[in-house]
């Protein structure tokens, strides 16, 4: 089976654009076959990073998801890793 994990890195930004003054980088794990659709992708990561509650703009960007929080500084890019075999 084939499993998707979803990979994020957090920064800061400098003229709206990433900085990197500081870099947070994280990973959710998901269970093979396990499917999802973006919006729950963006849900999970903001709980993971402490964002829940909180309004962002996402921006899909070709395979990357841009997340930025209102008011803040900061932006998340959200990809996913996907391995394993898809004939089990």
């Amino acid at each position: 089976m084939i499993q998707t994990n979803i990979i994020y890195e957090i920064t800061d930004t400098y003229g709206g654009e990433a900085n990197y003054g500081w870099v947070r980088r994280g990973a959710l794990v998901n269970k093979p076959g396990e499917d999802f659709s973006d919006l729950a992708a963006v849900r999970r990561v903001k709980k993971d990073i402490g964002w829940s509650g909180r309004r962002c703009v996402s921006t899909v960007i070709g395979e990357t998801i841009e997340l930025r929080p209102v008011g803040v500084c900061q932006v998340c890019f959200i990809t996913f890793h996907s391995f394993g075999n898809a004939s089990s």
